[in-house]
């Protein structure tokens, strides 16, 4: 199978390359990440809807099969939290330190807050609608600690009403400057290095010796680390063996075994069911749209080595990036072995090619139709449409590894038709020449070196460098351990999941998670009793779905019973001081896994996501909203702050997971998870035409003079604009319930509903490169983090009504869009 690269360049994830094992999450341009942006953005999973990141559909470069190029690491890189305590740290103080620290705090507090009100009573931003509410200061760590956060990261100089975003943000902005290296900063950063340092502590009590799963994430995170620096000493020889035995290159004349005849279907077969690597296209084994029960498999576009297709079709605004590519490709031939001067000329035809399928190669924001996407194919019928390969031939040759065989009538789906129809004739094309097959060859040869470069010795990690700069602005650098612990989390997450969960994860917030779940589901289903412009049948129907949807808090119970979770990589061989082989084996033992799925029934309470990841997701097929325990912790959530700051981040996290279920694409579901139409013809043109002000409005915004994609991005905004409405409403309705949370929080002169709002806009504070910004523009379907809140704010007449917002004011437009 193949790779489908992405980025979720959402949030604060950049573009991470997919393996067959994971691939469907991000097939579907349509299907993301939900609050990860590749930089912050909201997803959905498998496949479709992550809330901060996306995973696409076109593949990326700097990602192999789990690295992520961009950043070294496949995580985004999120804001830091910088001084103070963490969530985490607070609770594993001692009773003394916390009563030194609460002190301490408050009485630094006492001045930056005497300071805050007096400077406030000088520059007081527009006052708030109404201030009758229950005003009982809390003094607590959490409330002391959340108190400062909030004052830090405001800039009160500026008008709520002019500029929310620049109001919420501009401290945290002025004084958190993008760290050397990293191509984005944010609050997603902060936890994300956070989390990690907590299992790097939790993976050293493991011991190696106990040969289970958790034991294994130690043996494959030692062998990254590789303290005794065999890596190193290795160099070039573990992918050069790897070369040897796929029949050589003829750049590199070390590896040319013996003179045989080039054969695509053989080379293809190799690359990609024997090593389970890219090329050409992506397939796997995934859930049937239209029967979710069930497994099929699914054929897609792929093949390119840039995050889109832009960086190929637009030569004069991409010159840079292609120029890097180039310098890069050229670095890693050199360095295995081939001359230079043959090498740069051999890899200029690597890219023609690739400029050839990223012309026949679909943009993303033109996939957005589910029903349009879903082809169904026997394998019979699919080898007249694309004759380039002997089909049957090429899927026994993979399902040989779980003793399957495939039958000229096995059912198949097709996201792409004319893209293979198209390919075929390319293939033609480079298949006329001795020249021509070697260029293919060297295509092919280039997606093994560059995924699998990755863990080799230093020097071949280095090159990527040059490349992540024209890309992100920054060359990207991390300490070793910290790459090596999202690594591990890559391969194994499960096991690290548990670790994860023992040392920090409280059972109170998958409580308290449920009931906010609940609460934030039961407002949505109130509104869409007002919502005039649905026919009755698809209201009722579609309470029936919000109902239906499960939802998953925390963690899979089955990681923290030591016999399942052994058995689930049971099959999964890790050896010491072998990191490059501990890769090949994952990368075969998560080919096997997706083969064996296709006689099974679909687990629909299976997890996509693991409980370390920051970052949460629905999933349509399952109809399935999934937040990990990574994401359950401050600032989106923290069981002692008040209710207003917990439904102002996280619940608008969650709104926005359940809100996927109805956006452009999760709307053509069932309750059932099947692609199915339940939605009255006129309700349809109701939505697409409420779905279009939706578009336009994202469309006029711009940034660093480049208009954002509001077709791109329709689906991710659709959900930011339900989720901060279904969010604030089921905390109006929690308070009329009960009060006794609506604690105050100390220096601060706003409401608890203008705290919602500033809650809800801090967790988008972050700050990126102007390379990394465009990247996102024109990758990734979640909007930059800015317009995230400047959005769905200026929709929501609420928040005009607390913060005063004049109609007409940039916050308080007199035009307004509203699906849900």
């Amino acid at each position: 199978m193949s790779n489908i690269p992405t980025p979720e360049v959402t949030p604060d994830t950049p573009p991470v390359e997919i393996n067959k094992f994971n691939w469907l999450k991000h097939a579907k341009n349509a299907r993301k990440n939900p609050f990860v942006q590749a930089r912050p953005t909201l997803t959905r999973e498998s496949s479709r809807s992550e809330l901060f990141s996306r995973e696409n559909s076109s593949a990326d470069l700097f990602q192999n099969s789990r690295l992520n190029l961009f950043e070294s690491a496949p995580k985004p890189e999120s804001t830091s939290y910088g001084q103070g305590l963490t969530f985490a740290a607070w609770h594993q103080r001692t009773k003394l330190e916390k009563v030194l620290l609460v002190t301490c705090c408050a009485l630094m507090l006492m001045v930056v807050l005497t300071t805050s009100l007096l400077v406030s009573l000088e520059t007081t931003p527009t006052e708030p609608a109404e201030k009758t509410e229950d005003h009982t200061l809390c003094l607590s760590g959490t409330c002391i600690y959340t108190a400062s956060e909030v004052i830090k990261a405001l800039d009160e100089t500026k008008n709520p009403c002019e500029d929310f975003y620049e109001f919420a943000c501009g401290g945290w902005i002025k004084n958190n400057p993008i760290p050397e290296g990293k191509s984005n900063w944010g609050i997603f950063s902060q936890i994300e290095l956070q989390n990690q340092l907590i299992i790097k502590t939790a993976m050293g009590k493991v011991n190696t010796s106990d040969g289970g799963a958790e034991a294994k994430a130690r043996v494959y995170y030692d062998a990254c680390v590789d303290t005794n620096e065999t890596i190193e000493k290795l160099g070039e020889k573990p992918l050069i063996g790897i070369i040897k035995r796929l029949g050589g290159w003829h750049i590199l004349p070390n590896t040319l075994v013996k003179t045989q005849k080039w054969d695509l279907q053989k080379i293809l077969q190799d690359v990609q069911n024997k090593y389970n690597l890219g090329g050409l296209f992506n397939w796997a084994v995934t859930e049937d749209d239209r029967n979710s029960t069930k497994h099929v498999i699914v054929l897609d576009q792929g093949g390119l080595n840039l995050p889109t297709r832009d960086n190929y079709l637009n030569k004069t605004a991409h010159k840079k990036v292609l120029d890097a590519y180039l310098d890069y490709m050229t670095r890693i031939t050199v360095l295995l072995g081939a001359n230079k001067t043959d090498a740069r000329a051999q890899m200029s035809k690597v890219i023609q090619f690739e400029t050839e399928l990223a012309n026949i190669t679909t943009p993303s924001e033109d996939r957005r139709d589910e029903e349009g996407l879903y082809n169904p194919y026997t394998i019979r019928q699919w080898q007249k449409e694309a004759p380039f390969l002997n089909w049957s031939m090429f899927f026994n040759d993979a399902f040989k590894l779980v003793n399957r065989t495939i039958s000229d009538d096995e059912r198949i789906v097709v996201y792409a038709p004319e893209y293979f129809r198209n390919l075929t004739r390319v293939l033609r094309k480079f298949s006329k020449s001795e020249e021509d097959q070697r260029t293919l060859t060297s295509y092919m040869m280039w997606q093994v070196s560059r995924s699998l470069s990755t863990y080799l010795s230093k020097p071949f990690r280095d090159a990527s460098k040059i490349l992540r700069k024209a890309l992100l602005g920054s060359e990207g650098t991390e300490e070793s351990w910290r790459y090596c612990v999202t690594d591990t989390n890559n391969a194994i997450g499960f096991a690290v999941g548990a670790m994860f969960v023992r040392e920090v994860f409280h059972v109170a917030a998958k409580t308290e998670g449920e009931i906010m779940i609940d609460n934030i589901r039961a407002a949505f289903k109130k509104n869409l009793k007002k919502l005039d412009w649905m026919d009755s049948e698809t209201r009722d129907a579609a309470q029936s779905k919000a109902d239906a949807i499960t939802d998953m808090i925390g963690f899979p119970d089955y990681i923290l019973d030591k016999g399942e979770l052994d058995k689930q990589y049971g099959d999964l061989v890790v050896k010491p001081n072998e990191y490059f082989e501990n890769n090949i084996a994952f990368n075969t033992f998560s080919l096997k896994h997706d083969l064996k799925k296709l006689d099974l029934p679909v687990n629909k309470t299976k997890w996509g996501m693991t409980p370390s990841t920051v970052n949460a997701y629905y999933t349509p097929t399952k109809n399935q909203i999934v937040f990990p325990a990574g994401i359950l912790q401050a600032p989106f959530y923290d069981e002692n702050n008040p209710k207003c700051v917990n439904y102002g981040a996280m619940g608008v996290v969650m709104g926005h997971e359940l809100t996927h279920a109805f956006d452009d694409q999760g709307r053509e579901y069932d309750r059932f998870g099947n692609l199915n139409q339940w939605w009255n013809n006129k309700t349809i043109a109701q939505f697409k035409n409420r779905a279009s002000c939706i578009q336009r409005q994202y469309s006029t915004y711009s940034v660093e003079g480049q208009h954002l994609n509001g077709k791109q991005t329709l689906g991710e905004n659709i959900a930011d604009n339900g989720g901060l409405k279904a969010s604030y409403h089921a905390y109006l309705e929690y308070t009329k319930r009960d009060a006794r949370q609506n604690f105050t929080l100390p220096g601060l002169k706003y409401t608890h509903r203008q705290l919602f709002f500033i809650s809800f806009a801090q967790v988008w504070c972050s700050a990126m490169t102007k390379e990394s910004t465009k990247m996102q523009i024109e990758k990734d379907d979640h909007t930059v983090a800015k317009y995230r809140v400047i959005g769905p704010i200026s929709n929501l007449p609420e928040f005009s009504n607390e913060f005063n917002c004049p109609l007409g004011s940039p916050m308080n437009p007199k035009h307004k869009c509203e699906v849900w």
